[in-house]
């Protein structure tokens, strides 16, 4: 016997109501709860920055919520921990640190952070090696014939670099202390405007990104000469590193970490860490890092995360400290 339409719809209404009612509590308990910001803490346009937009963008749908990029660049990547420790550790505000984060209490010693102790690894996001360039106009062929070169002209020659801390300031550094030369570092506020000084003549040679570089190669407006990493990289074909060419102890790779804030809930840690690794297991995302220069770590675990990092502090802050700056300016 079928029931009137009116009777139907009250017995109905005690059976819809609690369901009705749990699913904002549901939804409001349920990590993320709203967008997250990805800080970014170098300007836009680097392979930093790229990467950090591949990883957000492929975030974004497994998260069920927006992962929003916030580039926030300033003083060796300080400017941007800065806001990331004051944002609540409830893990909707996550970190992208790369290379300077190794470094930067060692140039900035009064920051109000640990490099370590304060920021908790989710991920080995991306890494590629950096490459050596000159201005085509230079008469030099390769790296033998850079260093010859370096000795002749001594601090005449000028070598661009991001702020203190930068990758390729570190890069530049590395440089001078393993072959033993001098060149003059000029300093800019990001590094691809060091580079575009380059291709103009500004400035002799650098050390960066492929990401950056390789177009410029391809172009004849940069020449290569080498890669940062201990051995060749498929990454860059056809240039050997600055180890096998000479340079003997010369190794930089670049890198990315993915962080969160100590105290953060299990539940979002094991959530961000979840969409990371899933993220960074597609092909379609390694293929849009591999098109950017870079490549994905085969162990990109916390553990690996954390183990990096403590290795490149340790690396890093002897060389640091010989280094000619000036601390917190």
């Amino acid at each position: 016997m079928t029931l009137p339409l009116r009777r139907r719809r009250l017995l109905a209404a005690p059976l819809l109501a609690p369901a009705l009612l749990a699913t904002p509590v549901l939804a409001q308990d349920r990590f993320p709860s709203r967008p997250v910001r990805l800080i970014i803490p170098v300007a836009v346009a680097g392979v930093t920055d790229i990467v950090g937009r591949v990883l957000a963008d492929a975030m974004s749908p497994l998260l069920g919520r927006p992962v929003v990029v916030e580039n926030i660049a300033g003083a060796g990547s300080t400017v941007g921990a800065a806001a990331f420790q004051r944002a609540p550790a409830d893990g909707h505000a996550i970190f992208l640190g790369t290379n300077n984060h190794a470094v930067m209490k060692a140039i900035y010693p009064q920051i109000g952070f640990d490099p370590m102790a304060d920021f908790t690894p989710l991920a080995l996001v991306a890494r590629q090696p950096f490459v050596l360039v000159v201005n085509p106009k230079l008469p030099v062929q390769d790296v033998a014939g850079l260093l010859a070169w370096l000795r002749q002209k001594g601090e005449a020659a000028n070598y661009g670099a991001a702020n203190p801390g930068g990758s390729n300031h570190l890069a530049g550094e590395l440089l001078r202390q393993r072959a033993g030369v001098e060149f003059t570092i000029v300093p800019y506020r990001a590094a691809a405007a060091s580079v575009q000084d380059v291709v103009a003549g500004r400035l002799d040679f650098t050390i960066d990104s492929p990401t950056m570089i390789l177009p410029l190669m391809r172009d004849g407006q940069l020449r290569g000469l080498a890669v940062s990493t201990t051995a060749a990289s498929a990454l860059v074909p056809g240039l050997p590193s600055l180890a096998e060419a000479g340079v003997a102890g010369y190794d930089m790779t670049i890198w990315q970490i993915l962080f969160t804030r100590p105290g953060t809930p299990a539940e979002a840690q094991a959530v961000l860490r979840e969409a990371a690794a899933r993220a960074l297991a597609d092909p379609v995302v390694q293929q849009r890092l591999a098109t950017a220069g870079c490549e994905t770590w085969r162990d990109a675990s916390p553990a690996a995360a954390t183990a990096l990092l403590a290795g490149e502090i340790g690396r890093w802050t002897p060389i640091v400290a010989r280094m000619n700056l000036n601390p917190g300016q």
